[in-house]
C-alpha cells in the first residue's frame, strides 16, 4: 500500500470542498458537546502552558456528532499540523512507521474508526504513545532485527463509534476521553444557520427549526438535508429556503416528523410484520431489510434507541409500543 492512501493532510481530505467549507474550524464556533468543548479547552491551554503535547484523546459516539471536526479544532487551537488516518487503511507496520515518522514535535494524529485497527498495529503504537518511540522488526525471519526510532511528542487523537470494540491497554493509554451526545433542536437550528450564513443562503426561521426537528440530533445529517433543501428551493422556487419548501423536499425525501428515513422504517416494520414486534437477533434484521450488521448498529440503532422507539434486551431487539404509535399500527 502506498503511503499516500494511508496518510492525508487537511486538504487531502476525503470531505468535498463544501463540507470543508462550512467546517468550524475555532472553538468558539463549534455549536453543541458544551461540556466535552469547554473540557478540551482547559486541557489545550494547559498544555500550551507547559509547552507540552497534548495528552492523547479518544473521541467517542455515533456518527455525524462532530469527531471529526473536534480533531482538526484541537490542532487549530494548538497551533500545530494535523494528518490524518483510517484504522482499517493502516494494515502494516510501515504503514504506522510512515505515518509516526512524518510527524512533527506537538503534530496531531488523527485515526478515525480506530476500533478497527488490527491488533498487531496497536501493539507498534503502545510505545509511540507512552515513549514517543517506535520499536519496529526489519530483514526477513532469520534474518530480522529490532529498530527503534524516537519519536517526536505528538498527541494522538482517536475517534470511534465503538469505544467498546477497544482493547483495554489501547483505550487505557488516552488521557483524554470524551463522549460526544446527540444534539438539542436548538443546537441543530445553530448550526443549520450557521451553514445558511456560511453558504449565503437565505433561510426563515421556521425552516431552520423543521430541519433541526428531522434532524436525528445530528449535525452531519442536519447539514446534508439543508443542502437538499437548498436544491429544492433553487430549482423549486427562488432560492430561498421556507417552511413550505422545507417541507415539500423533506417529504419527497422521506424523512418524516422524527427524522425517520425510508430504512428506519423498513427495519422496525420488519420487526413488527417478520418477527412479531421481537424478540429478534441482529443477524436476522440484517437479513431481513439487506443492511449490514455494522450498519444498523452504528448508524439505524442508535437514534432508534435514543428515541425510545427500540429496545435491546438480551434476546434481541424488541419495537416498542412508541413505535406503533409513530407508524400508525394497531398493536394486536
Amino acid at each position: 500500500m502506498e503511503n499516500e492512501s494511508v496518510l492525508t493532510n487537511y486538504d487531502l481530505e476525503n470531505d468535498n470542498t463544501l463540507d470543508n467549507t462550512i467546517r468550524p474550524e475555532t472553538i468558539e464556533e463549534y455549536v453543541g458537546q458544551t461540556e466535552v468543548k469547554e473540557n478540551i479547552k482547559v486541557f489545550v491551554e494547559a498544555a500550551k502552558i507547559r509547552d507540552e503535547a497534548l495528552d492523547h484523546v479518544l473521541l467517542y459516539g455515533p456518527p455525524g456528532l462532530g469527531k471529526t471536526t473536534l480533531a482538526f479544532i484541537i490542532a487549530h487551537e494548538l497551533g500545530t499540523s494535523i494528518k490524518t488516518a483510517s484504522g482499517p487503511s493502516i494494515e502494516k507496520s510501515g504503514d504506522l512507521a510512515a505515518i509516526l515518522s512524518s510527524l512533527e514535535p506537538g503534530d496531531v494524529l488523527f485515526i478515525d474508526e480506530i476500533h478497527r485497527m488490527p491488533r498487531y498495529i496497536e501493539e507498534i503504537l503502545y510505545p509511540a504513545m507512552e515513549d514517543f518511540s517506535l520499536d519496529i522488526i526489519v530483514g526477513s525471519e532469520g534474518n530480522s532485527r529490532n529498530i527503534k526510532i524516537d519519536l517526536p511528542p505528538f498527541t494522538l487523537v482517536g475517534a470511534t463509534t465503538r469505544a467498546g470494540d477497544l482493547s483495554s491497554p489501547l483505550r487505557d493509554r488516552f488521557g483524554i476521553i470524551s463522549k460526544l451526545q446527540y444534539y438539542t433542536v436548538e443546537e441543530l437550528k445553530n448550526i443549520i444557520k450557521r451553514t445558511a450564513r456560511v453558504l449565503a443562503v437565505e433561510i426563515s426561521e421556521e425552516a431552520s427549526l423543521e430541519l433541526a426537528k428531522r434532524s436525528r440530533g445530528t449535525p452531519r445529517i442536519a447539514n446534508r438535508l439543508f443542502k437538499r433543501v437548498r436544491d429544492f428551493a433553487l430549482v423549486k422556487g427562488n432560492g430561498v429556503i421556507d417552511l413550505t419548501i422545507t417541507n415539500e423536499a423533506l417529504n419527497r425525501l422521506k424523512v418524516d416528523n422524527m427524522g425517520l428515513d425510508s430504512t428506519d422504517h423498513e427495519l422496525l416494520l420488519a420487526i413488527i410484520n417478520k418477527f412479531n414486534g421481537g424478540p429478534v437477533g441482529i443477524e436476522a434484521i440484517s437479513s431481513s431489510i439487506g443492511e449490514e450488521v455494522t450498519t444498523i448498529e452504528d448508524v439505524y440503532e442508535p437514534y432508534l434507541l435514543q428515541t425510545g422507539l427500540l429496545k435491546r434486551t438480551s434476546r434481541g431487539r424488541i419495537v416498542t409500543d412508541k413505535a406503533y404509535e409513530v407508524l400508525g399500527i394497531s398493536k394486536s
